[in-house]
């Protein structure tokens, strides 16, 4: 059996049509109506105020049972006295608990027993929109965005070069509609590289061709930045305006690619002094002495008349221009000599004809007598 008492109190406004004639029926049912859900929000907000009585009023509890558990502690006579006020108090508030529990749960009750109407016989169960945008997409770390670019490269490089050497409009539209997973930020970084790498293998003329297509490139991802849509589905668009000879889009072109071929010679240039800086650093090193110091640079730092005593290769003359110096100078010059391997101690050495032993470093202290250099 179906019981159908619950039928029995729905209150119903807007569907009688047993009115007076005398009276106006629509303003009849929307005064109702307006009583009724003034009533339901007057009841509404009740609850809600008993609710949050009976909160404050287990706060209020908790505090004081925290209270009287650390009166409890205590030993003195005032603590004692505390304690007797603070179990007091405790015993009030549990209460003054139950009391606004026995409200709310009558409150419940009444809630039950009222009547049902067009407002309360359903409830909306959930909303949903839904809108076709573009997600925001989390931006990749330095090191992923470098590895995603070494695997692309790794993969496409050949197909990517290929297209870099192309000239004609048409064929780069073709070769990228048959391509289309090159229309990306990858291949754009790998022809600006790749352009940097010709500058400075002085291939110019094919760095210019490179540069066009990668101004290609980056207009299409602009193209695309601005209509919020992947640049696989917009690049056409771009090859269909820069060929319909708009002036104003080709003249932004050709600025643009003159501008990034002048970037590139100017990171060109950097990248070779930078080599160079690094090329003679290794020099160098390989020249370095015993003492770590570089010999071209002592020997730029000797004075004169010792230089012409290396450069003549005659140990005599070196001789008599170190008892010349002062004690302490001649010390300083003759130990970053020998740091820098320019002389070298206990050696001999083959001068075409002459074949004599070179002076080591104690022999000449010995020619200048007082005069020794350590």
């Amino acid at each position: 059996m179906i019981d159908y008492s619950v039928w029995d109190h729905i209150e119903v406004s807007d569907d009688e049509d047993d009115t007076h004639p005398n009276i106006d029926t629509p303003s009849l049912f929307k005064w109702r109506h307006e009583a009724r859900v003034e009533r339901m929000d007057q009841f509404i907000k009740a609850g809600e105020d008993l609710e949050k009585g009976l909160a404050e009023s287990k706060r209020k509890l908790t505090e004081a049972q925290k209270k009287t558990k650390n009166l409890s502690s205590s030993v003195t006579d005032d603590a004692k006295a505390e304690l007797s006020k603070a179990q007091a108090e405790e015993k009030r508030l549990k209460k003054e608990e139950r009391d606004w529990e026995k409200k709310l749960e009558d409150h419940r009750r009444e809630e039950k027993k009222m009547p049902w109407s067009v407002d309360t016989l359903s409830k909306e169960g959930f909303s949903k929109s839904v809108m076709n945008v573009k997600p925001d997409v989390k931006e990749d770390t330095e090191e992923q965005k470098e590895q995603k670019h070494k695997t692309f490269v790794e993969k496409y490089e050949k197909e990517i070069k290929h297209f870099g050497m192309m000239k004609r409009w048409d064929d780069s539209q073709k070769y990228l509609s048959d391509n289309p997973h090159l229309v990306c930020e990858e291949t754009a970084n790998y022809l600006v590289i790749m352009c940097i790498d010709l500058e400075v293998e002085e291939k110019k003329a094919l760095m210019e061709q490179v540069a066009h297509q990668t101004i290609v490139m980056q207009f299409v991802l602009e193209l695309a930045k601005s209509l919020k849509v992947d640049p696989r589905g917009c690049f056409r668009q771009f090859f269909a305006k820069i060929k319909t000879a708009d002036q104003q889009y080709q003249d932004a072109f050709n600025d643009e690619l003159e501008s990034f071929k002048g970037r590139v010679r100017g990171r060109a240039k950097i990248r070779i002094e930078r080599a160079m800086k690094e090329y003679e650093e290794e020099e160098r090193q390989k020249r370095l002495g015993p003492g770590g110091l570089d010999p071209a640079e002592v020997y730029e730092s000797l004075p004169e008349e010792m230089q012409k005593c290396f450069d003549e290769k005659d140990i005599a003359m070196l001789q008599t221009v170190i008892t010349k110096l002062d004690p302490t100078e001649a010390k300083v010059h003759m130990k970053r000599c020998i740091d820098s391997g320019l002389w070298v101690p206990n050696s001999r050495a083959d001068e075409g004809d002459d074949k004599e032993e070179d002076a080591t470093y104690e022999e000449l202290n010995k020619e200048m007598g007082e005069q020794k250099i350590e």
